[in-house]
């Protein structure tokens, strides 16, 4: 009875090893646990409407293996710092020629990995009700961000109120760059674009431009309360931008793809009915 006893233990023990032998395998293949574990993306965003979007995206992403973690931001300084600091992944936030100026004037080694929406700048006032009312020597509040200058001189030119020199690069054209100015407007560039929110409702200058995005964080609807919105097919797309050499990493592609699915495309268009318009590509 003693031999057999210690021949079962034997057998029993053997059948063990082999147990734990299998689940090793098992792990190793799944990355060294025994469940695959998800990515964890950090991406930077200012909260309307790109945090909006992203929070829709996380369900979408968490199904492909990817935890998608969302910082908010107020301003348009600190998102790329924490980029270039490696303390987030990605942000989204910017348009592109903002994201070249940045690179410019501070050496960021940034890609943009894909455009997602456009947001029309408005021209928005408390006491006229349409561009032709404003008048003469009208006081015109606009960011004090260089890369938006073109962009806004634009549109007034778009519009009819000035015109700029012809065959200059209009995205980066300057105040300087007017030279038709029939209504005499004067262009107030003090306000960092987080303000300009604050320095309408406060009835400041004659007309002020706001982007969109801080427009509708406030409650102000660019389609219903501007007198003026840019066109929808505005080449400053709001795009993804990361690190280079990340572009090609498969969470940050991932994140681009389900970006532009027709579920989130289609939520764009649903919540902010044409003043954030998606983009294909």
């Amino acid at each position: 009875m003693k031999k057999l006893f210690v021949g079962t233990l034997f057998a029993a023990l053997a059948l063990t090893a082999c147990g734990t032998d299998d689940t090793a395998d098992t792990t190793k293949e799944n990355g060294g646990s025994g469940t695959e574990e998800a990515v964890t993306l950090t991406v930077g965003a200012s909260n309307v409407p790109h945090a909006e979007i992203l929070e829709q995206a996380q369900p979408l992403l968490e199904e492909q293996g990817i935890d998608l973690k969302i910082d908010t931001y107020q301003d348009y300084i600190f998102p790329n710092e924490d980029l270039d600091a490696g303390r987030i992944d990605a942000n989204y936030f910017q348009h592109i020629p903002y994201l070249e100026s940045q690179m410019a004037d501070h050496g960021y080694d940034f890609v943009n990995a894909g455009g997602i929406h456009i947001e029309p700048i408005g021209v928005y006032s408390k006491e006229y009700a349409s561009l032709d009312e404003l008048p003469d020597g009208a006081v015109i509040l606009m960011s004090n961000s260089i890369p938006d200058h073109g962009r806004i001189l634009s549109m007034l030119e778009v519009e009819g109120l000035i015109t700029l020199e012809e065959g200059i690069d209009k995205t980066i054209a300057e105040i300087s760059n007017i030279v038709d100015n029939p209504k005499n407007l004067e262009f107030d560039t003090e306000y960092e674009a987080a303000l300009l929110v604050q320095m309408f409702e406060a009835g400041e200058g004659d007309a002020v431009l706001i982007n969109s995005n801080y427009a509708i964080d406030a409650g102000i609807s660019p389609l219903e309360d501007s007198i003026a919105l840019e066109d929808s097919d505005s080449p400053y797309v709001n795009v993804i931008a990361v690190q280079a050499g990340e572009e090609d990493s498969e969470a940050i592609q991932k994140l681009v793809e389900v970006l532009r699915s027709e579920e989130i495309q289609q939520f764009i268009l649903d919540e902010w009915g044409g003043a954030v318009v998606p983009v294909e590509e």
